[in-house]
């Protein structure tokens, strides 16, 4: 009887671990999740040394990424549309003089 006794309370103990630790696993954000809030956190005052906080989890090559990606949306954001290369507009196809910022 004790040996049954001690393993079915093994048993029990492992399971609740096993549960305990998987509500654990499935609580913390995905990577793709870590990645959005970097990219809503990112400002003017981020570099490649001083990441703000929600980007703490992210490789390297993935913040720097996200952070040329930023850069790049904000300066031709900021730049006068005369100076905007043509490739970053569109045409309707047709000869008409469409070239427009986008559809």
């Amino acid at each position: 009887m004790r040996r049954r006794t001690a393993i079915i309370t093994t048993a029990a103990v492992a399971a609740s671990g096993a549960v305990a630790g998987l509500g654990i696993w499935l609580a913390q954000p995905s990577y793709v999740d870590m990645v959005k809030d970097c990219q809503k956190t990112l400002t003017s005052s981020a570099t490649q040394t001083h990441r703000p906080a929600a980007c703490k989890g992210l490789k390297q090559d993935d913040y720097d990424t996200l952070l040329m990606a930023w850069t790049l949306k904000h300066a031709l954001k900021d730049m006068p549309k005369e100076d905007r290369d043509a490739l970053d507009q569109y045409d309707d196809g047709s000869i008409n003089g469409s070239l427009t910022d986008g559809p």
